[in-house]
């Protein structure tokens, strides 16, 4: 059975590819009791370095205060970099070439300077310039820092989203009389996001993990700033270095699964939501739109 990408294997090709898979478990199975036994000779799984973990003491007083502050700064800059990040997709796509051509400058530049460098410049910004008490800063330079870059990079999700879509789509609404503001908001936005989706989310991710830039530069209180403090105090370096590495795996994991979810859900309803209409029911909608929407097909945003 033949793909349009790719031929079916044949006999020889499924042999060959049963002995690299089974190559491939023997050599990560070899890779992972070498870092085991390592790890044991050099005494990194004794049981008083992992103690600590199983007390409410450590997480209470370190890691989910520092997972608290993860959060807050990730949502933080999630809830401020998502409609940045449309609203300048959406500019770059505007038939005015003075709403265009700024857009275009401002998302290039943020996307080309990297998000620790304007997490460092928003802090000396806000150092020299506010009066925001020292305790607070980090919070508000890691934020900026991260709006800027990551608002830049949803811009170019957005635009490209909605270049994707056919442009039938766009066509059509212009043929019943919508304005491209109301073709944007109401035909191509919505099916876009479902495009959009999967980039989005692993910008996402991207957010989360970048707060520890703060906690490195800055000493921003977050996650793994956290363990360095819990590792100084019980001396599990190795071992704090894992388990934190674990929470964050297990919070973006649930992340990508929750988009995941969300994706299918989305992609279901538009499948499920099809009618069949007689030809008097579509000339009855054609007419309601056309009424509603008027018959002017000139605007433009």
């Amino acid at each position: 059975m033949s793909s349009v990408l790719y031929d079916a294997p044949g006999p020889r090709a499924k042999r060959r590819n049963v002995v690299l898979s089974v190559v491939f478990v023997v050599l990560l199975a070899l890779f992972v009791w070498w870092i085991w036994s390592t790890m044991n000779d050099k005494g990194q799984l004794n049981w008083s370095l992992w103690q600590p973990f199983t007390t409410a003491a450590a997480w209470t007083t370190y890691l989910l205060p520092g997972l608290a502050n993860t959060l807050k700064a990730a949502a933080l800059a999630m809830v401020i970099a998502l409609p940045l990040g449309a609203v300048f997709g959406i500019a770059r796509l505007s038939d005015h070439r003075w709403i265009r051509v700024p857009a275009g400058a401002v998302v290039e530049f943020f996307r080309a300077i990297p998000v620790l460098l304007m997490i460092l410049f928003a802090n000396e910004f806000y150092v020299r310039s506010t009066g925001i008490p020292s305790d607070e800063r980090p919070l508000y330079a890691v934020v900026t820092g991260l709006v800027l870059y990551n608002s830049s990079v949803l811009a170019e999700v957005v635009r490209a989203g909605i270049l994707a879509l056919p442009k039938g789509q766009t066509e059509a609404a212009y043929a019943i009389g919508l304005r491209k503001g109301q073709t944007m908001s109401g035909i191509l936005l919505p099916q876009a996001v479902t495009v959009m989706l999967p980039a989005i989310v692993s910008q996402l991710v991207v957010i989360v993990k970048d707060t520890a830039l703060g906690g490195v530069m800055l000493g921003f209180p977050e996650l793994l700033n956290a363990r360095s403090t819990l590792a100084a105090n019980y001396a599990n370096v190795v071992a704090s270095f894992i388990v934190v590495a674990v929470v964050f795996i297990l919070l973006n994991f649930a992340l990508t699964s929750f988009a995941s979810w969300l994706e299918r859900r989305l992609r279901r309803s538009k499948r499920s939501t099809g009618a069949v209409l007689a030809a008097d029911d579509e000339e009855i909608n054609s007419a309601q739109v056309g009424g509603t929407y008027g018959t002017g097909a000139g605007g433009t945003i």
